[in-house]
Protein backbone atom coordinates (compact mmCIF):
# COMPACT_ATOMS: atom_id res chain seq x y z
CA UNK A 1 0.00 0.00 0.00
CA UNK A 2 1.29 3.41 -1.18
CA UNK A 3 0.93 5.62 1.62
CA UNK A 4 1.56 8.78 -0.34
CA UNK A 5 -1.46 7.86 -2.51
CA UNK A 6 -3.71 7.43 0.66
CA UNK A 7 -2.49 10.33 2.53
CA UNK A 8 -3.16 11.82 -1.28
CA UNK A 9 -6.91 10.84 -0.99
CA UNK A 10 -7.27 11.90 2.40
CA UNK A 11 -5.81 15.11 2.57
CA UNK A 12 -8.19 15.90 -0.80
CA UNK A 13 -11.63 14.98 1.19
CA UNK A 14 -10.20 17.11 4.02
CA UNK A 15 -9.33 20.44 2.06
CA UNK A 16 -13.60 19.85 0.62
CA UNK A 17 -14.37 19.27 3.93
CA UNK A 18 -13.07 22.48 5.28
CA UNK A 19 -14.29 24.37 2.58
CA UNK A 20 -18.13 23.45 3.32
CA UNK A 21 -19.66 25.70 5.48
CA UNK A 22 -22.97 23.37 5.57
CA UNK A 23 -20.62 20.31 7.17
CA UNK A 24 -18.14 21.88 9.58
CA UNK A 25 -20.54 24.65 11.37
CA UNK A 26 -23.41 21.89 12.04
CA UNK A 27 -20.69 19.80 13.48
CA UNK A 28 -18.78 22.53 15.28
CA UNK A 29 -22.21 23.25 17.03
CA UNK A 30 -23.03 19.41 17.80
CA UNK A 31 -19.29 19.58 19.72
CA UNK A 32 -19.79 22.46 21.43
CA UNK A 33 -23.42 21.43 22.59
CA UNK A 34 -22.10 18.21 24.08
CA UNK A 35 -18.66 19.06 25.25
CA UNK A 36 -19.44 23.07 26.53
CA UNK A 37 -22.89 23.78 27.14
CA UNK A 38 -24.12 20.66 28.59
CA UNK A 39 -21.63 20.12 30.74
CA UNK A 40 -21.17 23.52 32.08
CA UNK A 41 -25.11 24.29 32.68
CA UNK A 42 -25.13 20.43 34.30
CA UNK A 43 -22.36 21.21 36.35
CA UNK A 44 -23.32 24.76 37.80
CA UNK A 45 -26.96 23.91 38.38
CA UNK A 46 -26.06 20.86 40.91
CA UNK A 47 -23.10 21.95 42.18
CA UNK A 48 -24.77 25.32 43.21
CA UNK A 49 -27.82 24.01 44.02
CA UNK A 50 -28.90 25.43 48.31
CA UNK A 51 -32.89 23.83 48.01
CA UNK A 52 -33.24 21.35 50.54
CA UNK A 53 -35.33 19.64 47.93
CA UNK A 54 -33.01 19.34 45.66
CA UNK A 55 -29.94 18.59 47.48
CA UNK A 56 -32.56 15.61 48.87
CA UNK A 57 -33.01 14.47 45.56
CA UNK A 58 -29.17 14.46 44.60
CA UNK A 59 -28.33 12.74 47.71
CA UNK A 60 -31.44 9.93 46.47
CA UNK A 61 -29.64 9.74 43.20
CA UNK A 62 -26.39 9.12 44.09
CA UNK A 63 -27.78 5.96 46.50
CA UNK A 64 -29.29 3.97 43.72
CA UNK A 65 -25.63 4.41 41.63
CA UNK A 66 -23.76 1.16 41.46
CA UNK A 67 -22.05 0.60 45.12
CA UNK A 68 -18.25 0.62 43.09
CA UNK A 69 -19.34 4.40 41.97
CA UNK A 70 -20.64 5.31 45.12
CA UNK A 71 -17.10 4.23 47.01
CA UNK A 72 -15.33 6.64 44.47
CA UNK A 73 -17.49 9.47 44.70
CA UNK A 74 -15.20 12.72 45.68
CA UNK A 75 -16.52 15.56 48.23
CA UNK A 76 -17.97 16.37 51.35
CA UNK A 77 -21.20 18.00 50.30
CA UNK A 78 -24.27 16.14 48.13
CA UNK A 79 -24.15 19.27 45.49
CA UNK A 80 -20.22 18.15 44.96
CA UNK A 81 -20.76 14.62 45.12
CA UNK A 82 -23.32 14.64 42.41
CA UNK A 83 -21.18 17.08 40.60
CA UNK A 84 -18.18 14.83 40.67
CA UNK A 85 -21.06 11.83 39.91
CA UNK A 86 -21.71 14.03 36.72
CA UNK A 87 -18.60 14.93 35.35
CA UNK A 88 -16.69 11.76 35.97
CA UNK A 89 -19.87 8.87 35.26
CA UNK A 90 -22.90 10.21 33.58
CA UNK A 91 -21.50 12.87 31.28
CA UNK A 92 -18.98 9.77 29.80
CA UNK A 93 -20.83 8.86 26.68
CA UNK A 94 -20.69 11.95 25.11
CA UNK A 95 -17.13 11.18 23.97
CA UNK A 96 -18.60 8.39 21.69
CA UNK A 97 -21.53 10.07 20.47
CA UNK A 98 -19.89 13.03 19.03
CA UNK A 99 -17.04 11.32 17.10
CA UNK A 100 -19.92 8.79 15.49
CA UNK A 101 -22.12 11.36 14.54
CA UNK A 102 -19.41 13.34 12.55
CA UNK A 103 -17.58 10.79 11.35
CA UNK A 104 -21.15 8.95 10.03
CA UNK A 105 -21.83 12.49 8.23
CA UNK A 106 -18.78 12.24 6.81
CA UNK A 107 -18.65 8.39 5.92
CA UNK A 108 -21.68 8.51 4.43
CA UNK A 109 -20.63 11.28 1.28
CA UNK A 110 -17.29 9.26 0.60
CA UNK A 111 -17.83 7.48 -2.42
CA UNK A 112 -21.21 8.17 -3.52
CA UNK A 113 -19.38 11.84 -3.39
CA UNK A 114 -16.87 10.94 -5.99
CA UNK A 115 -19.84 9.77 -8.25
CA UNK A 116 -21.86 12.94 -7.56
CA UNK A 117 -19.29 15.16 -8.44
CA UNK A 118 -18.29 13.27 -11.38
CA UNK A 119 -14.65 12.39 -9.80
CA UNK A 120 -15.55 8.64 -9.60
CA UNK A 121 -14.21 8.15 -13.29
CA UNK A 122 -11.06 10.15 -12.50
CA UNK A 123 -10.59 7.59 -9.60
CA UNK A 124 -10.97 4.23 -11.05
CA UNK A 125 -8.97 4.66 -14.06
CA UNK A 126 -6.00 6.65 -11.61
CA UNK A 127 -3.04 3.99 -10.52
CA UNK A 128 -4.60 4.19 -6.86
CA UNK A 129 -5.94 0.96 -5.69
CA UNK A 130 -8.67 0.10 -4.12
CA UNK A 131 -7.52 -0.47 -0.58
CA UNK A 132 -5.32 2.44 -0.74
CA UNK A 133 -8.64 4.69 -1.73
CA UNK A 134 -10.51 2.89 0.92
CA UNK A 135 -8.18 3.77 3.65
CA UNK A 136 -7.74 6.88 2.71
CA UNK A 137 -11.55 7.83 2.23
CA UNK A 138 -11.79 5.94 6.14
CA UNK A 139 -8.86 8.50 7.10
CA UNK A 140 -10.66 11.33 6.05
CA UNK A 141 -14.25 10.06 7.74
CA UNK A 142 -12.15 8.96 11.40
CA UNK A 143 -9.78 12.32 11.66
CA UNK A 144 -12.88 14.92 11.72
CA UNK A 145 -14.57 12.64 13.91
CA UNK A 146 -11.66 11.91 16.35
CA UNK A 147 -9.90 15.26 15.60
CA UNK A 148 -13.21 16.63 17.34
CA UNK A 149 -13.22 14.20 20.17
CA UNK A 150 -9.82 15.58 21.53
CA UNK A 151 -10.22 18.97 21.15
CA UNK A 152 -13.58 18.87 23.18
CA UNK A 153 -12.38 16.46 25.72
CA UNK A 154 -9.29 18.97 26.33
CA UNK A 155 -11.98 21.73 26.96
CA UNK A 156 -14.13 19.41 28.57
CA UNK A 157 -11.16 18.57 31.33
CA UNK A 158 -10.60 22.41 31.69
CA UNK A 159 -14.29 23.00 32.64
CA UNK A 160 -14.76 20.23 34.96
CA UNK A 161 -11.52 20.84 36.83
CA UNK A 162 -12.62 25.27 37.14
CA UNK A 163 -15.98 24.25 37.70
CA UNK A 164 -15.55 21.02 40.21
CA UNK A 165 -12.01 21.37 40.82
CA UNK A 166 -11.94 24.08 43.65
CA UNK A 167 -14.43 22.10 45.75
CA UNK A 168 -11.90 18.78 45.68
CA UNK A 169 -8.66 20.72 46.73
CA UNK A 170 -7.55 20.68 43.06
CA UNK A 171 -7.62 19.30 39.56
CA UNK A 172 -8.60 15.50 39.67
CA UNK A 173 -9.87 15.49 35.63
CA UNK A 174 -9.68 13.02 33.27
CA UNK A 175 -9.92 9.61 35.21
CA UNK A 176 -8.33 6.63 34.05
CA UNK A 177 -11.68 5.28 32.79
CA UNK A 178 -12.15 8.63 30.79
CA UNK A 179 -8.10 7.62 29.30
CA UNK A 180 -9.03 4.10 29.07
CA UNK A 181 -12.42 5.41 26.89
CA UNK A 182 -10.38 8.55 24.51
CA UNK A 183 -7.30 6.23 23.46
CA UNK A 184 -8.54 2.72 23.15
CA UNK A 185 -12.18 2.41 23.06
CA UNK A 186 -13.25 5.73 20.94
CA UNK A 187 -11.11 4.62 17.93
CA UNK A 188 -12.27 1.60 16.71
CA UNK A 189 -15.48 2.21 17.86
CA UNK A 190 -15.23 4.99 15.03
CA UNK A 191 -13.65 2.34 12.80
CA UNK A 192 -16.87 0.10 13.24
CA UNK A 193 -19.03 2.49 12.16
CA UNK A 194 -16.96 3.72 9.49
CA UNK A 195 -16.69 -0.11 8.19
CA UNK A 196 -20.34 -0.34 7.55
CA UNK A 197 -21.24 3.19 6.40
CA UNK A 198 -18.48 3.70 3.55
CA UNK A 199 -19.88 0.41 2.49
CA UNK A 200 -23.01 1.29 2.21
CA UNK A 201 -22.05 4.61 0.53
CA UNK A 202 -20.59 2.44 -2.11
CA UNK A 203 -23.90 0.74 -2.63
CA UNK A 204 -26.37 4.05 -3.19
CA UNK A 205 -27.34 5.85 -5.44
CA UNK A 206 -27.25 9.26 -3.91
CA UNK A 207 -26.07 11.09 -0.94
CA UNK A 208 -29.64 11.67 0.45
CA UNK A 209 -29.75 7.54 0.55
CA UNK A 210 -26.15 7.19 1.62
CA UNK A 211 -27.12 10.22 4.53
CA UNK A 212 -30.44 8.38 5.59
CA UNK A 213 -28.87 4.51 5.41
CA UNK A 214 -26.06 5.92 7.56
CA UNK A 215 -28.32 7.55 10.08
CA UNK A 216 -30.25 3.73 10.51
CA UNK A 217 -26.75 1.92 10.74
CA UNK A 218 -24.78 4.52 12.91
CA UNK A 219 -27.69 4.70 15.14
CA UNK A 220 -27.89 0.84 17.10
CA UNK A 221 -23.66 1.69 16.96
CA UNK A 222 -24.35 4.71 18.77
CA UNK A 223 -26.59 3.40 21.01
CA UNK A 224 -24.00 0.12 21.84
CA UNK A 225 -21.44 2.62 22.33
CA UNK A 226 -23.18 4.80 24.85
CA UNK A 227 -23.90 1.72 27.02
CA UNK A 228 -20.60 0.52 26.98
CA UNK A 229 -18.85 3.92 27.75
CA UNK A 230 -21.36 4.49 30.56
CA UNK A 231 -20.11 1.02 31.86
CA UNK A 232 -16.42 1.38 30.92
CA UNK A 233 -15.69 4.54 33.63
CA UNK A 234 -17.06 2.12 36.63
CA UNK A 235 -14.20 -0.50 36.29
CA UNK A 236 -11.69 1.04 33.63
CA UNK A 237 -8.80 -1.05 34.52
CA UNK A 238 -10.51 -4.71 33.42
CA UNK A 239 -13.68 -3.67 31.21
CA UNK A 240 -12.43 -0.95 29.81
CA UNK A 241 -9.15 -3.02 28.13
CA UNK A 242 -11.25 -6.09 27.38
CA UNK A 243 -14.09 -3.93 24.95
CA UNK A 244 -11.31 -2.21 23.94
CA UNK A 245 -9.36 -5.32 22.82
CA UNK A 246 -13.10 -6.68 21.04
CA UNK A 247 -13.50 -3.48 19.60
CA UNK A 248 -10.34 -3.55 17.61
CA UNK A 249 -10.47 -6.62 16.59
CA UNK A 250 -14.39 -6.10 15.26
CA UNK A 251 -13.03 -3.18 13.51
CA UNK A 252 -10.46 -4.73 11.72
CA UNK A 253 -12.74 -7.66 10.39
CA UNK A 254 -15.51 -5.18 9.36
CA UNK A 255 -12.49 -3.03 7.86
CA UNK A 256 -10.89 -6.04 5.92
CA UNK A 257 -14.57 -6.92 4.73
CA UNK A 258 -15.24 -3.33 3.34
CA UNK A 259 -11.88 -3.10 1.58
CA UNK A 260 -12.69 -6.02 -0.32
CA UNK A 261 -16.04 -4.69 -1.40
CA UNK A 262 -14.50 -1.69 -2.68
CA UNK A 263 -14.50 -1.99 -6.60
CA UNK A 264 -13.63 0.41 -9.46
CA UNK A 265 -16.51 -0.22 -11.22
CA UNK A 266 -18.91 1.06 -8.18
CA UNK A 267 -17.06 4.77 -8.82
CA UNK A 268 -18.55 4.38 -12.48
CA UNK A 269 -21.79 3.44 -10.78
CA UNK A 270 -21.69 0.07 -12.34
CA UNK A 271 -22.95 -2.95 -10.80
CA UNK A 272 -24.48 -1.16 -7.22
CA UNK A 273 -27.45 -3.04 -8.17
CA UNK A 274 -25.60 -5.87 -9.88
CA UNK A 275 -22.92 -8.12 -7.80
CA UNK A 276 -21.43 -9.30 -10.88
CA UNK A 277 -17.81 -7.70 -11.87
CA UNK A 278 -17.18 -5.91 -15.30
CA UNK A 279 -13.96 -5.00 -16.22
CA UNK A 280 -12.71 -1.43 -16.14
CA UNK A 281 -9.04 0.02 -17.76
CA UNK A 282 -6.52 -0.06 -15.34
CA UNK A 283 -3.43 2.54 -16.08
CA UNK A 284 -0.08 0.26 -15.25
Amino acid sequence: MNRHRVWAVTRTDLRQLAKSRDYWLPMGLLAGLFFIVIPVVALNVVSGAQNSDVVTQIGTVLETLPLTIQENIQGDTPEVQAAFAIAVYLLAPIAVVVPLTIAAAVGSNTIVGERERGTGEFLAHSPITERELYAGKLLAALIPGYGATLVGFGVYSLLVNLIVGPDLGGWFFPTSGWWVLILWVVPPAIAIALSLIVRISARVQSAAAAQQAASLVSLPVIVIAYAVASGLVYDPARTGLITGAVAWIIAYLGLASGSRALRREILLGIGIKSAKRVAVPKKA
